[in-house]
């Protein structure tokens, strides 16, 4: 008698059919892992943001960057880039997402936070409303 060493074709066949199952049902799921935990991330540095815009408005009477006093802000996330659009008595925080990354199909679209504390999603689609900004 032969002693058989190894996987038969067929044995072979069927875990990677398995795997790949597998991955497919897993792999969904993550990347909504993945876009859940980036619009966590940017929404904690916008309220940051926010708070540093603050503290400079207490100080230098302006949200604006005097001569002598600059605030400096972030400038995003690996998924977002944020960009602050600030005068005397005003400001708006923008977190656009960033071409071609896995952000571009999440329904909540971009953030925005101003001085107001007033939140919006800019060009957001379908049900975005719920759970964009953690609630």
């Amino acid at each position: 008698m032969k002693q058989q060493n190894g996987l038969s074709l067929i044995e072979l066949l069927i875990v990677i059919a398995v795997v790949g199952i597998l991955a497919g049902i897993a792999y969904p799921g993550y990347s909504d892992q993945v876009r859940k935990a980036a619009r966590t991330e940017i929404v904690g540095l916008l309220f940051t943001s926010a708070q540093q815009l603050e503290r400079h408005y207490s100080r230098a009477g302006q949200y604006s960057d005097s001569e002598a006093l600059v605030t400096s802000l972030s400038s995003g996330t690996a998924h977002y880039r944020l960009q602050a659009v600030r005068d005397k008595e005003s400001f708006t925080l923008l977190a656009r997402r960033l071409a071609g990354g896995l952000m571009m199909a999440d329904p909540c679209g971009d953030f925005a936070l101003d001085q107001a504390g007033v939140r919006s999603n800019p060009d957001s689609f379908g049900n975005a409303g719920s759970g964009c900004w953690g609630g």
